[in-house]
């Protein structure tokens, strides 16, 4: 299945493809992008899965919402509405369920507000806390300082702001990927790896926050692996034992 589709997720008319067969995964762009930027993500898991990419309010082809202003402020409440919403209405069943930076936000509060949607979870290059971008988003100079990006802005200033009592609350099996030189802290990376009773952790090396484009092969097959396979017995283990 090769198929690019419109679905109405309450005042949103939201954009989404969807590529391949088989059991559902839906893969959630970065903030400020929309789903090209998972294109080589895509092209690795719908060999196996089929693979699902709505754009988010005001991302992509999916419309900005209007408000108070030109537009309404952009928040993660909404997000995760939309999401849940979209795995309701499209995929129509518990789903396995992949973010990348905000995208791995969003995907991060839907498992905890609707674990029973959610199979398996994948946070790629992204936080539990708002604190963890460790540096800001590099690339963001005065000249692109567009409302939008203004509006992301003041999304990041707030949320997320998880902690690690919440994170311990969450029971869908999760990944935690990063770069070896990602805008999120290893330090970060690996709180939120071991605040939550069954995760994983994968750093990439040789890459930053672009690690699913700088090494996609790598990537893929991390990701493939956590959503194909069982979780394994280790010979030695220390924080599973």
């Amino acid at each position: 299945m090769n198929s690019e589709n419109w679905v109405r997720l309450g005042s949103v008319d939201t954009w989404y493809a969807e590529v391949g067969d088989g059991e559902p995964l839906v893969l959630l762009h970065p903030g400020g992008a929309d789903a090209r930027a998972l294109d080589v993500t895509v092209a690795g898991l719908s060999s196996a899965f089929r693979v699902l990419t709505p754009e988010r309010r005001g991302h992509g082809r999916t419309p900005d919402v209007s408000g108070p202003g030109l537009f309404s402020e952009l928040t993660f409440s909404d997000m995760v509405d939309d999401t849940i919403a979209f795995i309701e209405q499209v995929v129509g069943r518990r789903t396995r369920l992949a973010g990348c930076s905000d995208g791995g936000v969003v995907a991060l509060l839907v498992a905890l507000q609707r674990p029973d949607l959610v199979d398996r979870l994948a946070c790629v290059a992204s936080v539990f806390h708002r604190d963890g971008w460790g540096g800001g988003l590099s690339g963001l100079g005065d000249a692109d300082r567009s409302d939008f990006v203004r509006r992301l802005d003041d999304m990041h200033s707030a949320d997320p702001a998880l902690t690690a009592s919440d994170l311990a609350e969450l029971s869908v099996r999760t990944l935690v990927m990063i770069g070896d030189d990602d805008e999120v802290s290893i330090e970060h990376a690996a709180e939120f790896y071991r605040s939550m009773p069954v995760a994983e952790l994968a750093i990439v090396p040789g890459t930053s926050h672009g690690v699913l484009v700088e090494k996609p092969a790598l990537s893929n097959a991390i990701l493939l692996d956590f959503f194909t396979r069982d979780a394994v017995q280790t010979f030695a283990p220390i924080r599973r034992a």
